[in-house]
């Protein structure tokens, strides 16, 4: 009638639960591309202009670079840390790499948007 010493296995995640977090992972991961390759191409071709004009100033050569980079790297950095930290915790691959995606989605919309604000408001 009482226990017999054993202990039941912890109940493993199923194949739909796996499921649903690798394609949350291939969405966010995609979209997040799709949303920096546009601040990217932007961001690059603008320095490029800046580094080769006659009229800037060496300070704008070396700073606005830095700056764009900056912003559009980002949320890449901030993506890996919050993935170190999930695997540190103890989790699945996969279970960590879900958080991450999101935040590489949420950081990605950080430079588009700066992005349109600059095309929106430059004169």
């Amino acid at each position: 009638m009482g226990n017999s010493g054993t202990t039941e296995a912890p109940r493993g995640r199923t194949r739909g639960e796996r499921l649903t977090e690798g394609v949350t992972v291939a969405v966010a991961s995609a979209l997040a591309s799709a949303l920096l390759a546009g601040p990217a191409l932007v961001f690059g071709t603008t320095t490029w202009h800046l580094v080769t004009d006659t009229g800037t100033t060496a300070f704008g050569r070396a700073v606005v670079p830095v700056i764009l980079l900056a912003l559009t790297l980002s949320p890449l950095f901030l993506a890996r840390w919050v993935f170190r930290s999930g695997r540190r915790s103890g989790r699945a691959r996969l279970t960590a790499a879900t958080p991450a995606a999101l935040t590489l989605l949420a950081g990605s919309v950080v430079p588009f948007a700066a992005l349109w604000l600059i095309l929106v408001y430059a004169d």
